[in-house]
């Protein structure tokens, strides 16, 4: 009997997704000769056994769609609600696999998808994670795919921001996606001509941002493009987090609970983007307008740049399912694939260094990041 793997997806969904699950899906058929099972909705898809044959044409005509033929679930698999009840549902996963003699269980996804991946080696299942998401954050890899796409998205908003910021001469504070991680805020402030970036790596000062865009009125430009990313904060509450998170990591039991749960509220209050505007306009005297960009960022055809990246990660995976190799992630190093444990990857998250090159030629043509007076 030919041999088979599983396929799913989870998390938030991205566009390469489906470029993927083409390549895994034709690489086993074509090259391999092994047949390939979808489950739909992510995890929950495979605690409840719902699957579908993956043949040559159900991966036909594909490669340009956007979001995932699979559908999508932010389930943990240790922690699922069942009726209300949260069950640990990895043994009932397992016997999903056996049931369909599976070889392996690919799982395309995110920083959360590669803990559930990890959770179900633990168990003994044979699993390989493939890094998605527009947030480019996934720790181990240097390109997620999804991220090209989004940041093409996002910086053609902010392009098409100039000319009525311009016209009107007024503030535009553009939000931009990417979880905590600045990647599509800086590579789309930075190719987009920003006047000011506000990333999570970074915390900003509410006085220090309002004295660029004075100094840009009195240089003689009359308007300025904010790009914010949706996880920035102040520099006061970003060390506020820090010092929480370095307390709970020197407690123990439920002190060491309750300081991250504290940490996670302060996180979660963070200034909405339209109070940050209305910030700066009271401190500018310019007007303030908001554009959230939110989901249109993960819609759409992916770019040949993440077609490309998607393409070559769900074939280098096959082939190291071929080789028997599991339990880690297959990113990207350069032009080539790399793998990574799961054990490296799960839980940690690929920030912004502050001295990355985005944000030194930012600097350069000085675009503020809002951290100096």
């Amino acid at each position: 009997m030919a041999e088979s793997i599983g396929i799913l997806t989870a998390g938030g969904d991205a566009p390469g997704l489906n470029a993927a699950i083409r390549a895994l899906g034709k690489s086993a058929i074509r090259t391999h000769g092994w047949s390939v099972v979808g489950f739909r909705d992510g995890f929950r898809g495979l605690m409840q056994d719902r699957s579908i044959r993956l043949d040559s044409d159900a991966l036909s005509g594909i490669l340009t769609q956007g979001g995932t033929i699979l559908g999508t679930g932010r389930d943990k698999v240790h922690a699922m609600d069942i009726g209300g009840t949260t069950m640990d549902m990895r043994d009932v996963m397992l016997d999903t696999f056996a049931e369909h003699h599976l070889t392996a269980l690919v799982c395309l996804g995110g920083g959360g998808t590669m803990k559930n991946a990890r959770r179900l080696a633990e168990r003994g299942m044979p699993v390989i994670g493939l890094p998605k998401t527009i947030d480019n954050d996934v720790y181990g890899t240097d390109r997620t795919f999804g991220f090209d796409t989004a940041l093409n998205i996002a910086t053609e908003a902010v392009d098409r921001l100039h000319s009525t910021a311009h016209s009107h001469h007024r503030i535009i504070v553009v939000e931009i996606m990417g979880h905590n991680a600045g990647w599509l805020t800086v590579g789309a402030g930075l190719g987009g001509g920003a006047d000011v970036i506000l990333i999570p790596e970074i915390g900003y000062n509410l006085d220090a941002i309002a004295e660029s865009i004075t100094s840009r009125r009195t240089a003689g430009s009359r308007f300025s493009i904010v790009a914010v990313a949706e996880g920035a904060v102040s520099a006061e509450r970003k060390q506020r987090i820090a010092d929480l998170k370095e307390a709970a990591r020197a407690a123990t039991g439920e002190e060491a609970a309750a300081l991250k749960a504290e940490a996670a509220g302060v996180e979660s209050r963070r200034r909405s983007t339209v109070e940050l505007a209305q910030e700066l306009e009271q401190r500018t005297g310019l007007d303030a307008r908001v554009t959230i960009l939110g989901h249109v960022q993960r819609g759409g055809s992916p770019s040949p740049v993440d077609r490309i990246l998607a393409t070559c990660l769900g074939t280098a995976s096959m082939e190291r399912i071929a080789e028997g190799e599991f339990g880690v992630m297959v990113g990207s190093e350069g032009d080539a694939a790399r793998t990574v444990p799961l054990d490296e990857v799960a839980g940690r998250r690929k920030t912004v260094p502050i001295d990355h090159p985005w944000i030194e030629s930012a600097r350069a043509l000085g675009v503020s990041f809002g951290d100096a007076l």
